[in-house]
């Protein structure tokens, strides 16, 4: 599809198009620089390798704030909405918590929920696990005045058939995982809806 397309086009300028990169593609050091090196922590790598040798521990937990950034990531954004998922393992199956600060609900949460529920998916196929739950948690979850006409359209409609996410099954090492290992199989949504981003 054209999206994908316009995705592949996007990553490939962030990596060669500097200016591109700083205004488009940096977010200072947010999500994935806290999951990968928390203040020298690699936690991602390390959930992998609890979740595999130790399922049953109650700490499989990775953390996006980290006080001592705080300020940076403010300059260049904002500090992590999303700030802690933590999974869990039981009969097999490997479940998902997310702890979420502040939540845009029309905007933020459906493309939150998407992301956690991928990634809840691969660490599974990696593990050896049969995805479980997803649970989502709000501190403060919230609609802006400016999205109720919006909000109001997206309650009318009548709820599709949800698609189903197919994943290479040969990737077994989540570093590994490239875009063509992924296919919405069924999606067929509504029309988009437009609204404004808060920041």
């Amino acid at each position: 599809p054209e999206w994908r397309e316009q995705k592949k086009l996007f990553v490939e300028r962030v990596k060669v198009d500097e200016p591109f990169a700083a205004q488009y593609g940096e977010l200072g050091p947010v999500y994935g620089h806290q999951w990968r090196n928390f203040e020298g922590v690699d936690q991602l790598a390390q959930l992998v390798s609890d979740i595999k040798n130790n399922p049953d521990s109650r700490r499989l937990i990775v953390s996006a704030w980290n006080p001592k950034d705080i300020p940076v990531m403010a300059k260049s954004g904002l500090p992590p909405c999303h700030t802690l998922f933590q999974f869990y393992v039981s009969e097999g199956r490997l479940s998902c918590q997310l702890y979420q600060r502040s939540a845009d609900v029309l905007l933020g949460v459906p493309f939150n929920i998407a992301s956690y529920a991928l990634l809840t998916l691969m660490i599974a196929q990696v593990a050896g696990l049969q995805p479980g739950d997803f649970v989502h948690t709000f501190g403060d979850a919230h609609l802006y005045s400016n999205h109720l006409e919006q909000v109001e359209e997206q309650l009318s409609r009548e709820p599709h058939s949800l698609p189903v996410m197919a994943i290479n099954p040969s990737v077994k090492d989540l570093f590994s995982f490239q875009f063509d290992d992924f296919e919405l199989q069924g999606y067929d949504p509504h029309p988009p809806i437009s609204a404004p981003v808060a920041v």
